[in-house]
């Protein structure tokens, strides 16, 4: 396979519900170090770089191998700043700076941190094989936005979705419903002309793969944390030597 794979791990400082949640140690290591890890240690991404706006982040990254070739500025780094606006700002450096242009683009988020061994690969080969824009970590949902509601002013409950296959979806068994799924940080990967020229992290078709809710992890609290440490204490989730 010979196609330039970029892996971009964004890791900015200003999280508001865990103070330095990218940074915050997981059985000792810290946080976003899962994903560089997991980056390097795949057999087809040819280069690994932290999206960060703190030097003491960018000091962390390059510690465990990452690549760190420009801070991010402040007006990205806030949490208004959309994925497509950090990713279109650090391929537009890459290409001003050192005339560098991948053909895919990974994007490695650190709150989910759990990746079993060979995701990545199996994940690159599918969507470079294929003609599909990119490819999304997905995981079976427990619950049926068909049992979903809205709220007006007057109390009154709406439907989320309106549905002419079923009648009253919200009275029917949940089995019944199709399945459906949400969207993990896991992985995503796009090929790059996407984001360049149609300004989007996905294009119009989107390639799935399905993970198990075991290992579905987005961290945005404690708790989703203490999950996380659990799960990679139980499976014996290894990524990196010990530093």
């Amino acid at each position: 396979m010979n196609q330039e794979i970029l892996a971009i791990i964004p890791a900015r400082s200003g999280s508001k519900g865990l103070i330095d949640k990218n940074i915050l140690p997981l059985n000792s290591h810290p946080l976003l170090t899962y994903s560089v890890g997991a980056a390097l240690g795949s057999e087809l991404i040819t280069r690994v770089i932290v999206s960060t706006d703190s030097s003491k982040y960018a000091d962390i990254a390059i510690n465990y191998g990452a690549e760190v070739p420009f801070l991010r500025p402040d007006n990205l780094a806030d949490d208004k700043a959309t994925d497509l606006q950090v990713f279109e700002h650090c391929l537009k450096q890459l290409e001003v700076n050192e005339g560098y242009s991948p053909d895919f683009v990974v994007q490695l988020r650190p709150t989910s941190p759990i990746r079993p061994s060979g995701l990545i690969d199996e994940c690159i080969k599918k969507l470079v094989d294929s003609d599909f824009d990119s490819l999304r970590v997905v995981t079976e949902s427990p619950l049926s936005p068909y049992k979903m509601w809205r709220i007006g002013k007057d109390e009154q409950l709406t439907q989320l979705l309106d549905s002419e296959e079923f009648f009253e979806p919200y009275n029917m068994p949940r089995q019944k419903l199709p399945k459906v799924f949400w969207q993990v940080g896991t992985l995503d990967i796009i090929r790059s002309e996407i984001i360049k020229n149609m300004h989007s992290m996905s294009g119009e078709r989107i390639m799935s793969y399905i993970i198990s809710p075991e290992i579905a992890v987005d961290i945005d609290d404690l708790r989703s944390f203490k999950l996380a440490e659990e799960i990679i204490k139980t499976k014996n989730i290894k990524i990196f030597e010990d530093k």
